[in-house]
């Protein structure tokens, strides 16, 4: 199946908190969207990896994407070699993206700066013929290298490169993440409370898109940064 996007998250609910807005956006107009999780977040304050499939599963049909895969490297110790490229790779030339996201370039989360750049490199390397490949029925696979990486931002308050309007997207965004219930601010939980399972938290989900939107005139925003220069065909592109 190719994808018009495919959006990678070191941990389950990472592309929901990300981009959640803008994959629903896309998928309505649409593209054909998927998110790759690199870990099972098994290594999260609460819940389990159990639970996190059903919530990624559960957040998954609230975006209408089209796949979700979970490539299971090992949460907080995964690295950017040769063997996590190479099934990164694979990922990316099974399904074609012309786009790929992926985490924010560096954040509180030392699996987010991780996962950033091995998605990154893992996308140039996958346009080299003399690197190969093979599917799960055992094919050789074709090189493929997306157009675009893009990074979307999370935990720290990295100023975005570009913004995109998701207002009419925010809800479906906000029960995307929620969806991932084990993970955020519950008051009758009696988990250990996590930096991301505060009410703070939960209302920042909000508030950052909405205060992205203001700088831009829109009721809501979400912000990326690029790794070369962001092209319009003319000024009339801009917003």
């Amino acid at each position: 199946m190719k994808l018009d996007i495919l959006a990678f998250g070191a941990h389950p609910d990472d592309v929901e908190l990300g981009c959640g807005g803008t994959i629903a956006k896309e998928v309505s107009l649409g593209k054909k969207v998927g998110i790759i999780d690199l870990t099972q977040g098994e290594l999260g304050t609460r819940g389990s990896k159990e639970l996190r499939k059903i919530e990624a599963d559960n957040a998954a049909k609230i975006l209408n994407i089209s796949a979700r895969e979970n490539l299971k490297f090992k949460d907080g110790f995964f690295v950017n070699d040769e063997v996590h490229q190479l099934e990164v790779i694979k990922k990316i030339r099974k399904y074609q993206p012309e786009i790929v996201i992926c985490n924010s370039i560096r954040d509180r989360h030392i699996d987010h700066g991780k996962g950033s750049k091995l998605v990154s490199d893992a996308c140039f390397l996958s346009g080299l013929i003399k690197i190969e490949t093979r599917d799960e029925e055992g094919n050789l696979q074709a090189s493929w290298r997306p157009k675009v990486v893009y990074h979307y931002i999370q935990w720290e308050d990295i100023r975005p490169d570009f913004v995109v309007d998701i207002s009419g997207f925010m809800q479906q965004k906000i029960d995307s993440v929620m969806a991932y219930s084990s993970q955020f601010y519950n008051p009758e939980s009696n988990e250990p409370i996590s930096p991301i399972a505060t009410k703070n938290f939960t209302e920042s989900i909000e508030y950052r898109a909405k205060d992205l939107g203001r700088l831009v005139f829109v009721d809501y925003a979400e912000g990326f940064t690029v790794e070369r220069y962001p092209a319009v065909n003319s000024l009339g592109d801009l917003i």
